[in-house]
Formats: structure tokens, sequence, C-alpha cells
């Protein structure tokens, strides 16, 4: 279902949601040509999670990312140009180029710190929401994370924290492991972890927690914004589980786009690789989220494919910007830095 907003803010999350998706698909030529290096992750298939979750937020609240991050700076605003500089390490990325794919960040926008340590983010986010609560200025801090972060030990050193002094923080696990292995139970568990449902973690340490579905955003929208209500109201921290289903192009060592997007398959699949028809037939938020839009009226497909490929050419643009962006000079690493 789509979330009870008002018809134009629909459309904007609509907006980012495409946005999300054509910087994330345009990347990987870039890569395969060698533009840029090294390895990187996608968040295509977890829109409809986090475009409408980072909208409930107010604009001085802190976040905290991990390796999948170029989604989220997208949805909470960020500049395609500059986020795709500094993917590819030029001088007029976010960061002067300095942290890539994997620790692009942008303060001004309450993102202080995307992690390709895994869990490395979870007490760092709790940090902050201490130092909120200590500094009584009505920030909360949302930490967004993937189910394997609930492996590692900080994970739950932070939850107890967190619980013990009620911190302002809101612990969002996005699962894209949903119907992996588990298909025919409808399980989401990973096969590395005990525990299960992985909001049993959470639980023992007495934070309220519940698992949603990721794919549907108005579930999103109202559970994220009722969780973030209870934090400012003072109850302490909240912890979410969004399940989605992988995104096939994610399934190889490196991102591969088997079929690059288009709003037309919203209703229309047979074209699509019998392989990974099923998944943008039920399982792409983007694809589920238009033909909402449209079922409600509050827009027709010609405005939809309008509004894509508006979106399409503002990345072009970007992209194009970002290959043409100079790479920093030597001194520039001499700078910005504190031990």
């Amino acid at each position: 279902m789509l979330p009870n907003l008002p018809r134009e803010a629909l459309l904007d999350l609509c907006r980012r949601m495409f946005t999300i998706r054509h910087f994330e698909e345009s990347l990987v030529p870039l890569h395969d040509r060698g533009v840029f290096s090294g390895h990187y992750h996608l968040y295509i298939g977890q829109e409809a999670t986090g475009v409408p979750a980072l909208s409930c937020l107010g604009a001085d609240d802190y976040l905290f990312t991990t390796h999948r991050n170029h989604g989220h700076l997208l949805a909470r605003g960020a500049d395609p140009k500059r986020l795709c500089a500094e993917i590819l390490g030029r001088a007029d990325g976010l960061n002067k180029g300095k942290g890539g794919s994997f620790h692009s960040v942008a303060p001004s926008l309450g993102f202080l710190h995307s992690s390709g340590v895994v869990a490395g983010i979870i007490p760092l986010s709790t940090g902050t929401a201490y130092a909120a609560k200590a500094l009584k200025n009505g920030r909360i801090t949302v930490c967004l994370f993937g189910d394997g972060a609930l492996e590692e030990g900080a994970a739950p050193e932070a939850f107890n924290l967190a619980s013990l002094y009620k911190l302002p923080v809101l612990f969002l696990c996005e699962n894209n492991g949903k119907y992996g292995s588990g298909r025919a139970t409808a399980a989401a568990q990973s096969s590395s972890m005990a525990a299960y449902p992985l909001t049993d973690l959470p639980t023992a340490y007495k934070i309220p927690a519940q698992q949603i579905d990721g794919l549907d955003s108005g579930l999103v929208h109202a559970t994220i914004s009722q969780a973030v209500e209870k934090i400012r109201h003072g109850e302490g921290p909240q912890f979410v589980e969004a399940q989605t289903v992988r995104w096939p192009g994610s399934e190889t060592n490196w991102p591969a786009v088997a079929q690059p997007t288009d709003s037309s398959l919203a209703w229309d699949v047979s074209n699509v690789a019998e392989k990974v028809r099923e998944w943008y037939r039920t399982c792409d938020p983007l694809l589920i989220y238009i033909r909402e839009l449209v079922d409600a009226n509050h827009a027709s497909r010609q405005e939809i494919a309008g509004m894509e490929q508006q979106v399409k050419d503002e990345i072009a643009a970007a992209f194009e910007f970002a290959v043409a962006s100079p790479y920093p000079k030597p001194e520039e690493a001499e700078r910005d830095f504190f031990a």
C-alpha cells in the first residue's frame, strides 16, 4: 500500500526511488569499463524501505549507514553529481574523493559516517544518541545496516547500552534475504545466524522490535513514523527489521544489470529474461510502487514515464560531470584529517 501522504509527497518519493535505481544501474558500466575500481554494493531492490523511512526524519537528525549506502544518501537528498564523483575518487566528490563508495558521507544531511566494516556503525550511532540525550538537543539517530551486522559482537553490546540508558536511536535492519534459501518456509534467516526471528536479539535487551515487509512502502512509512515518534517522546530505542528480496544482479561477485529498469516493466515483463522475470514481476519495490500510484489515480502511466525520463537525463548529466571531474591533488591527502 502507499504511504498516507498527499499526492505531491507520493510523487516525490517515486522520483527519489527512480533516482536511486538509475544511479545504481548507471554505475555498473562505469566499473566494467574501468572508470573506477574496487568493490561496491548497490541498493537496488530496497528503495521502498530507505526512501519512505528517511522521509520520516527531521533535518537535524543523525544518520549512519553501511557499505550499501548510495541509496540512503540519495534518499536523503545528496547531489547525484557529487556522489558519483566521490565514488570515482574525484575532487568534486562529496568528500573530495577520499571516501569512495564505501565511505561517502554528507554531514550537512546528517550522514556522519558510512562504514565498510560490518556493524561498525552500530556503536557509533549509539554514541551520538547518548550525546543527543546528554545535550537534550531533541535529535534522534538512525542506524541503517544489513542482517549480517547482527552476527557481530558490536550489535548486542550497543543494544545493551541503548536500552540501559533509553537512548534516542532507531536501529533499522534491512534484511534482503527474504525468500533466499528459506523460500519454502517464507523464512528470512541467514544460514549463519542462530537467532530467528532476528527481532529476538534486540528483544532480549528489552528493545521494542518488529519485523515488516520492506516492499510495502506504506507499511514502512507508518512503522518508521510511529517508531520515530516514540523515540522523540523519550521511550528509548526502537528496532525494525524490513525484509526485501535480493536483487538478482547482486547474486554474483560483482553487480550485473541483467535487465535495465523501465517503468513499462510495471505492467509487462514478458521481455525480461525468464531467470529473473519473477523478481521483476512480484519483488521489485519500484515497480510495485509505480503500479500502486497509477491504480490509486495519483498519476498516469504517461506521467510516470515522463518523470522517469527526466531522472534518466539528470543521472546522465551527473555521471558526465563526475567523469569529467579531476582527481584530487596529492597535497589534498594531508588536509581534513585528525588524530
